[in-house]
């Protein structure tokens, strides 16, 4: 959801609210009578709503805007942005649990992590909502609620169906942090998070995916503008799609096989300490090529304007994008993609975090 759109007749009072809060989440302050040009909603339809908003703490007058012309002053509107915090918590490292508190901006306010260890099932939720708990508590402001980034499929409903790393398997995690936080949560899969961290808070276009590369490798898609989670809530699990043709079409799923094997982070390491400082280039090289092999079928598929990489830049960028890009350009139609753009992530180490936020946000007010 963009600025771009405009009330109509049917819309409900809540769609008009959150065309408010979209409106001025992206564009900053403005006077009710610009609020009435952008939304095309009528003055006496904003004044109501403006005002209601304001009861609520979720948006303030400023004081009256500069004019050159007679006559008095409007005055300007905008969101509450230090009224209120968000808890993100970020689960992805294998080796430690991260959080923050976050400004509806995505501005961190104040960090905390806790080493995981061997912690897997019960213990890792019980790491999980006390980092939580700890940072909701510090919370200066209220809490507009608690956003989680995880390993693994998570559906619909904040349950993680599988995330073999945490030892979860059908785990209701939004329930138990809800339950034990008194939050609003949100909780989605990494990768997906990730996407939406870009597409809210970068300069991201409305068709793209975002790879995630680290302990595993995981993917975020947004289309149209709106993240797509598929028919069982795992889409973007392309680390585990084979892309070795080594052992020849006819041969059965392997995870020797599989995009991970050559891209995450542990094995991509090892093979760069074994080849050297002369193999460098070769193995980030391979690592790229097999990455453009997985990904031109849904460059193809869907007609993606971007491929966004987050990951280790010292591995990301340079040979190994370099490779991918060369790749999706040999295998897909140039007329309908000479216009694809390959870059890395502008969210840096923060990436989940924020994402874990702007899920609240979606969530909560509507804007993104």
């Amino acid at each position: 959801m963009r600025t771009g759109l405009k009330a109509t007749p049917g819309d409900a009072k809540q769609h008009n609210r959150t065309l408010v809060l979209q409106t001025l989440y992206v564009s900053g302050p403005l006077s009710r009578a610009e609020i009435a040009r952008t939304t095309g909603l009528t003055k006496v339809t904003i004044s109501a709503i403006v005002a209601e908003l304001m009861a609520e703490g979720l948006l303030h007058e400023l004081g009256p805007q500069e004019s050159q012309r007679p006559g008095k002053p409007a005055i300007l509107v905008d969101l509450a942005r230090d009224a209120f915090v968000v808890v993100a918590l970020d689960l992805s490292d294998h080796r430690l649990l991260r959080g923050a508190l976050m400004s509806i901006d995505g501005d961190i306010v104040l960090r905390a992590e806790i080493e995981l260890g061997d912690a897997t099932g019960d213990a890792a939720c019980e790491l999980a909502v006390g980092l939580a708990t700890d940072l909701r508590d510090r919370a200066a402001v209220p809490v507009l609620g608690l956003g989680v980034g995880t390993p693994g499929v998570v559906d619909d409903a904040g349950t993680v169906r599988t995330a073999p790393n945490l030892g979860w398997q059908d785990f209701p995690l939004l329930r138990i942090l809800e339950e034990r936080t008194g939050l609003p949560a949100v909780v989605a899969n990494d990768a997906n998070v990730a996407a939406l961290a870009e597409y809210s808070f970068g300069d991201s276009s409305d068709n793209f995916i975002l790879i995630t590369i680290g302990h595993g490798v995981g993917s975020g898609l947004i289309i149209g503008g709106q993240p797509v989670a598929g028919s069982r809530f795992a889409s973007g699990e392309i680390g585990q799609v084979m892309v070795g043709t080594d052992l020849g079409l006819e041969a059965p799923y392997s995870r020797e096989q599989v995009l991970e094997h050559w891209l995450s982070v542990p094995p991509l390491t090892r093979s760069l300490e074994a080849a050297g400082p002369e193999g460098r280039d070769r193995v980030l090289r391979e690592a790229g090529q097999r990455l453009g092999v997985a990904l031109a079928p849904v460059v193809g598929a869907l007609n993606l304007a971007e491929i966004v990489l987050a990951g280790p830049t010292e591995l990301i960028e340079g040979t190994l994008a370099d490779a991918t890009l060369e790749i999706l350009r040999r295998r897909t139609m140039p007329d309908t993609h000479d216009g694809l753009v390959l870059r890395t992530s502008t969210q840096g180490d923060d990436l989940i975090l924020r994402g874990a936020t702007a899920t609240v946000l979606k969530d909560r007010l509507g804007v993104s």
